[in-house]
């Protein structure tokens, strides 16, 4: 029962953290490289380890904001009910 009461609440934390982890890579990539955007992978300009580089930091950095705001999220839902959302 308390999956369910917690999904709502876990879609949300997601979304949160996705705008969060991505303030977070644009902010590193510009103070690593100056640049304001990030290469993908159909831009011709860039090298290949580049584009790698860019989706591996951008890929860590979205796992590690994640893991964070899911895990709040359920921390915060059992203080909150006494139970652990995936009970």
């Amino acid at each position: 029962m308390a999956k369910i009461i917690y999904t709502p609440f876990g879609i949300v934390a997601g979304l949160i953290g996705g705008l969060l982890a991505r303030k977070a890579f644009d902010q590193v990539w510009k103070g690593l490289t100056g640049e304001s955007d990030a290469p993908g992978p159909r831009e011709g300009e860039y090298s290949w380890k580049q584009v790698i580089g860019a989706a591996a930091l951008q890929g860590a950095i979205f796992s590690v904001v994640k893991a964070v705001v899911d895990r709040a999220g359920a921390k915060g839902f059992q203080k909150a009910t006494g139970r652990w959302p995936g009970d």
